[in-house]
């Protein structure tokens, strides 16, 4: 095993969404500097697209929305938590991310007048543009890096952030997941892209990757993040999905809704009005079983035959192409029968919901010369389209800090301490195995974080945490590959100590199932509008505080405040009382 230097301008650690984004964008700022994108897995195939997406959620397009509109609704549906500039950012940005995405070979939908066929999903306003020939956009993306000369490399697992004795950012460390050879990256600023924290909690099948999320997409970002001394946000506001039961993906009555599909119980009747993921919907859903009408299901059998092949043609080659196959085994045949749904496991993306890497308007985290962009910065309701709108402005800024900054000094303590952290499992000759950790880290996930939260069970959960933190010390990689799963499990390890502390500080629901608290079952604005942040202290401690709510520049109408908590049908409303 060696030890290999680099040195680059800007460094783009994630090679799925936002992370080539921001690498082309970078290197189209100015095409002068040198930069790398680091890739743990294939960067042809890799993230959350890896095999394509079926449409853009969050599309603000003229003519159907307004980036005004568009932060009203966001701002509503995440219960008033947010920093409006970072999604006016994102709105502003968006519909020429769109147009630049068609000029690539993107190809969306559009009406018979050729415009973009826009749909409604939301609970207010207009913002779906489907994408059926979406399973192509990995491949315009790689044609883009190639064109740009943005130097790749794969099979490099970055395992922590270089920083200088002022703070800043210096490069970061990695390890080649074939060979275990230690790599040190010294780079003027650096975008992490890294995705969610997709393997926090246990899917209800057992198996470790059978996740919601990208199951790569380990919190690698989230605790690199931390370490670095950046803020987090909003960790306490969870991912949770409606997805397929017994098949972790989503069930996409998101998707199936503009052609007429919706959320059903048992009893057949539609007890939501709107299918876009919020907490609040995510906590209808939960009633709708705990009071005894469960299971819910995703209703497409009344709808006619050509819309239903339509629907079967963009589900069943899109993102996920295996849910084909896995309706046709359970024998679920949509003209048939309604499609069993269920609750996801826990996980912390900002793209689903707002847990993530604090940034502002420029992508910019709380230390200097680092970048974040993605699933894990906390945009909320950042979706595909946010990705590559916050990839663009990361890497645009990368390049300014450039022109600003030279490289600051590397700390060989650092180096030489994350080097025998990193290498230490290859050179035990017995331990644990990291697939045992992990089952039995995310077990405990389950057990003490899925909301609704307890706090003595949240308490209880730090403890078996710390415990964990123990067999860290004695995990045993026999190869390379291995070595790569114990270096995720210190990651995963990492998440589920900041999704206990955050939800333990903020002592009030908030997001409907997202954080919802026995303990404190009512919201507090009085004492909880604002952000709950979380970061590492100079002792190395793991540390909460509040930051104020920045002022509204897209005013909200108190009539409008409250309109995600009137998702429930009346007629059903009525039924269940």
């Amino acid at each position: 095993m060696e030890t290999i230097e680099h040195e680059v301008d800007v460094l783009v650690i994630g090679g799925g969404t936002a992370g080539p984004m921001a690498a082309v964008k970078a290197k189209q700022a100015n095409p002068a500097l040198r930069v790398l994108l680091l890739e743990k897995a294939n960067v042809k195939r890799s993230g959350a697209i890896s095999m394509g997406m079926d449409g853009l959620n969050n599309a603000v397009i003229p003519g159907h929305a307004t980036p005004e509109q568009y932060v009203r609704e966001i701002t509503i549906a995440n219960d008033g938590i947010v920093n409006q500039k970072t999604v006016m950012a994102y709105a502003q940005n968006s519909f020429p991310m769109i147009e630049e995405l068609d000029r690539w070979g993107v190809r969306f939908e559009r009406d018979e007048t050729g415009d973009y066929a826009v749909k409604k999903v939301h609970h207010m306003g207009t913002y779906v543009l489907p994408m059926p020939e979406g399973h192509d956009i990995k491949k315009v993306l790689y044609r883009q890096l190639k064109r740009t000369r943005v130097e790749v490399t794969n099979r490099l697992v970055a395992t922590r952030l270089l920083t200088a004795e002022d703070g800043r950012i210096a490069g970061a460390m990695a390890f080649d997941c074939r060979t275990a050879d230690f790599h040190v990256i010294r780079a003027r600023s650096v975008v992490l892209c890294c995705g969610a924290a997709g393997r926090l909690g246990l899917p209800a099948s057992g198996y470790l990757f059978g996740t919601y999320e990208n199951p790569a997409n380990a919190g690698d970002g989230y605790a690199m993040a931390y370490h670095a001394g950046a803020e987090l946000s909003g960790i306490e506001c969870f991912q949770i999905n409606p997805l397929i039961k017994d098949y972790n993906g989503p069930a996409c009555a998101y998707v199936t809704g503009p052609f007429g599909g919706f959320t059903t119980n048992a009893e057949g009747q539609r007890f939501i009005e709107s299918d876009y993921w919020s907490g609040q919907m995510m906590w209808e859903f939960f009633q709708e079983l705990q009071g005894g009408k469960g299971p819910v299901f995703l209703k497409l059998d009344h709808l006619a035959e050509e819309t239903i092949s339509t629907i079967e043609t963009i589900l069943h080659t899109n993102e996920r192409p295996s849910r084909g196959r896995f309706h046709a085994g359970r024998g679920t045949d949509y003209r048939e029968r309604m499609v069993e749904m269920h609750i996801s496991e826990i996980g912390l993306c900002s793209g689903h919901s707002a847990s993530g890497v604090w940034v502002n308007e420029h992508a910019q985290t709380t230390v200097p010369g680092l970048h974040a962009a993605g699933d894990m910065a906390c945009v909320p309701h950042n979706y595909m389209l946010g990705a590559f709108v916050y990839g663009r402005l990361a890497g645009e800024s990368s390049a300014r800090f450039c022109a600003q900054h030279d490289f600051a000094a590397v700390d060989a303590g650092q180096v030489e301490r994350e080097r025998q952290r990193v290498w230490a499992p290859l050179q035990r000759e017995r331990g644990l195995p990291p697939n045992q950790v992990e089952y039995k880290l995310r077990r405990m996930v389950n057990d003490y974080l899925q909301p609704p939260k307890v706090t003595r069970k949240m308490e209880i959960g730090l403890d078996r945490f710390e415990g964990i933190r123990h067999d860290l010390d004695e995990l045993k990689a026999n190869d390379a590959h291995e070595l790569m799963r114990a270096l995720e499990v210190h990651a995963i390890r990492d998440c589920a100590e900041m999704a206990a502390r955050a939800s333990l500080f903020r002592t009030e629901s908030r997001w409907g199932l997202y954080h919802a608290r026995v303990d404190y079952p009512e919201r507090n604005d009085a004492e909880w509008f604002c952000h709950a942040q979380l970061r590492k202290d100079e002792q190395g401690r793991m540390v909460s505080f509040k930051r104020p709510i920045e002022p509204y520049i897209v005013p909200i109408a108190d009539t409008e405040k409250n309109a995600y908590y009137r998702l429930r049908i009346p007629a059903a409303e009525a039924v269940a009382a």
